[in-house]
């Protein structure tokens, strides 16, 4: 494949951090799109320095704030003129924190799992429609199985800080909501730029081992379990080869509005209806995700309010 033109957002640890350094390695120029610049720089040296290429930038983004993602894509547009792949990394996950707004006034997570992704991909599209083949890839999480059950529905009703004194507040919850509405954006983006060939997928991530970073942002109770969970988490460098693989290989060129999960194969909806047993092969493996996310009457839900809200703080002060 050609040498393309990709931007990783969260580059800068964990999967990011991986797939970038394989990026690279591989020839391509790269785009490292973090929040924390210092840390990030670190990072851009060290693999410029392993990969010997010296095509690997770093530019400023705060996935949770609109005025920062606008201020990137002007950024991007005036100095990078070429964007091949989207990759859509990073993700608030703070389990354990209590509630907190974005600078827009909108819950954390969902500003940066979920509207963030939007307005960015929504601001990139006209430079992705130019690619000779256009990709965008959405970190997704195998947290939507809580999904499986019927009873779940995201709650959308504690976007804004209705309830930003409650202290029942969940990240986890969040999280776990944030990744199914950002599951049906994929398929609901895959929809609206079709016409424009470019080709919006997500990964369903069964888990990675979590760097120390972001291990540090975990209250004490879910720092111990991710410990744990870490000793039975594949490397970074699993996932990252699979974005890579999703993102350039000539068996996804024409791949556009679906799931994958840690096999590269395209997961399906789950079946309704069955006995117990064939439940919970359905829950405990890989080949299908809730059908939650088919709800059209919910993803037009997130959409509109995705369209809503960045609508709302379409600001001009980049």
């Amino acid at each position: 494949m050609n040498h393309r033109t990709v931007i990783i957002t969260g580059a800068n640890s964990g999967i990011g951090k991986a797939a970038t350094h394989k990026f690279v390695k591989e020839g391509h120029k790269v785009i490292m799109a973090c929040r924390d610049l210092d840390r990030s720089r670190k990072v851009q040296n060290e693999i410029r320095e392993a990969t010997k290429n010296d095509n690997i930038f770093l530019e400023e983004l705060d996935m949770s704030s609109f005025r920062s993602i606008r201020k990137f894509c002007t950024t991007f547009k005036n100095q990078y003129q070429k964007l091949d792949i989207l990759i859509h990394n990073a993700a608030y996950v703070n389990h354990g924190e209590s509630y907190r707004l974005s600078p827009d006034g909108i819950e954390l997570t969902f500003a940066t799992n979920v509207f963030g992704p939007y307005l960015m991909t929504m601001l990139l599209n006209s430079l992705l429609a130019e690619s000779d083949d256009p990709r965008v890839l959405h970190a997704g999480s195998n947290i939507i199985k809580h999904f499986f059950n019927p009873k779940k529905e995201i709650d959308f009703d504690n976007l804004r800080g209705e309830q930003k004194d409650n202290k029942s507040h969940s990240v986890y919850i969040a999280y776990r909501n944030s990744k199914m509405a950002l599951l049906m954006l994929t398929f609901k983006m895959a929809e609206v730029f079709k016409q424009d060939g470019i080709k919006v997928n997500s990964l369903q991530i069964n888990g990675a081992k979590m760097s120390k970073e972001t291990l540090a942002n975990f209250k004490p109770y879910w720092r111990l379990i991710a410990h744990i969970q870490n000793l039975f988490f594949p490397s970074p460098d699993v996932m990252a080869g699979l974005y890579y693989e999703i993102c350039t290989s000539s068996a996804f060129k024409k791949v556009s509005g679906k799931q994958f999960n840690h096999k590269l194969e395209i997961m399906q909806p789950a079946q309704d209806g069955l006995g117990f047993f064939p439940q919970m092969k359905q829950v405990v493996g890989a080949e299908v995700y809730p059908t939650y996310a088919d709800r059209a009457d919910i993803s037009d839900k997130v959409w509109a309010l995705c369209e809503e809200l960045t609508n709302k703080f379409n600001s001009a002060d980049v």
